[in-house]
């Protein structure tokens, strides 16, 4: 009995004197399930875990949608109103959320019609010598990312789509300032009216006879059993596909979400420690808190605008740098935008609506000094959680560690289609694309 007193004595005094010079097994993850709480607010569902996906009651998530989806997503056959006939069936949505960026743009801005050129994430396009600025469909903010979109009950960098959450009482503003909105009186969704009309914007069409001859009628057919024959090859129906596909886009295998389901060895040391200054002492959460780690909340950061940072068809001008407020009207919401989530930002920069910081190493150190850089954003306007941070340097390499390493899934090829079926090139069929991608 004495020997096995000395023995058990012994290994602990060991321990502790390893713990001097190592941190014993699970303390980090002591520290981040303390400060995090509830995990399971933050785990994602599975894609293909349709009853735990959110999603439109008018366009309930079906196996058939979500694989027709995800082929228009990247088609380019249906971009027939291009501004230029040299440009037709050149682009598709992929052309600007590009899955080896984090499905954005692998730029500053994204181009569609009028863009030429791909690189190897979408970094090479640029805007044809046939078209000028006003004629390219672009946009005057950097498109955000697709990625647990699911997510999102308001769309956009100011919310505007969507009859529900934030959006209940700014009805007598649907359609005002923008007037693709005015879909919302449909309450079909938000992702389900924004890509109707984005669908219009982007110059992509869908008839019976552009449906049948790029070979997709048979997977309208199986997507769209219950809808009449005369409205089943439409805009409309290629929207509730693509936003089918794009609700199970979800980051389920980056390590944090392999993380919160049980795998203590998913993260690495420095990804723990990023992600405890996250939820610690940066107070990163007060913001980015739903399970995309963003938030249907708007926040002035006085950033740049894009026409500061090369942008193409914007200026000072455009209703778009007034973020929130553009949309509703109310001074209380100027220069406000919508906190984005936060999942494979690290596969692309820049940063921010306007594209004015390069790298994470950059934005965390503009969220660490906590100083706007935008003189036209009143300081009255500018965030309560926006000042300077205190972090030591360490602290911030660890914070980019999390957000670079720790949020990136590294198979976001699953969500691309092995082929299309109009054969053509995807995402970018114009022949620089071509070219850049290897494809005949």
């Amino acid at each position: 009995m004495i020997m096995r007193k000395t023995y058990l004595i012994f290994i602990t005094m060991l321990a502790i004197g390893f713990a001097c010079t190592h941190e014993p097994f699970g303390t980090l993850d002591l520290e981040m399930t303390q400060l995090i709480g509830d995990l399971e607010q933050y785990r994602l569902p599975d894609s293909d875990d349709f009853a735990n996906i959110p999603q439109s009651p008018v366009n309930p998530l079906t196996a058939s949608k979500i694989n027709l989806g995800k082929m228009l997503f990247f088609e380019p056959g249906f971009g027939v109103e291009a501004m230029h006939p040299q440009n037709l069936k050149t682009f598709s949505c992929g052309s600007c959320h590009i899955p080896s960026a984090g499905f954005r743009p692998g730029r500053l801005q994204g181009i569609a019609d009028g863009g030429l050129g791909f690189g190897l994430n979408g970094e090479s396009r640029m805007m044809s010598s046939d078209y000028v600025a006003s004629e390219i469909d672009a946009q005057g903010a950097r498109p955000l990312s697709v990625l647990n979109v699911a997510f999102v009950s308001n769309t956009m960098w100011n919310g505007s789509f969507g009859s529900g959450g934030v959006n209940v009482g700014t009805e007598a503003r649907w359609g005002v300032a923008d007037p693709g909105t005015a879909i919302n009186h449909q309450q079909l969704g938000a992702l389900e009216g924004q890509n109707i009309e984005g669908l219009k914007v982007h110059r992509l069409l869908y008839t019976p006879e552009l449906v049948e001859a790029n070979g997709y009628k048979p997977f309208f057919d199986a997507a769209f059993p219950d809808v009449p024959v005369e409205e089943r090859y439409t805009r409309k129906t290629a929207s509730f596909a693509i936003s089918a596909y794009l609700r199970s886009l979800l980051t389920t295998e980056a390590p944090f979400q392999r993380w919160l389901k049980g795998d203590r060895e998913a993260m690495s040391d420095d990804q723990k420690r990023g992600a405890i200054v996250f939820f610690g002492k940066a107070g990163c959460n007060r913001c980015h808190n739903e399970p995309n780690l963003g938030s249907v909340v708007f926040q002035a950061l006085g950033v740049e605008d894009l026409f500061e940072n090369g942008g193409l068809k914007t200026s000072l001008a455009d209703l778009r740098n007034l973020g929130r407020g553009g949309f509703t009207g109310n001074p209380e919401d100027l220069y406000k935008f919508r906190v984005p989530q936060l999942y494979n930002l690290g596969d692309s920069g820049p940063y921010f609506h306007g594209s004015s910081k390069e790298t994470l190493e950059e934005v965390i150190e503009y969220f660490n000094n906590g100083v706007p850089e935008n003189p036209r954003v009143p300081a009255s306007q500018i965030s309560p959680f926006f000042h300077p941070l205190g972090l030591t340097a360490e602290e911030k390499k660890d914070l980019v560690a999390f957000i670079r390493d720790g949020l990136r899934d590294p198979n976001l090829q699953r969500y691309v289609p092995e082929q299309i079926m109009s054969g053509l090139c995807f995402p970018n069929n114009d022949y620089v694309s071509k070219a850049q991608m290897g494809c005949n």
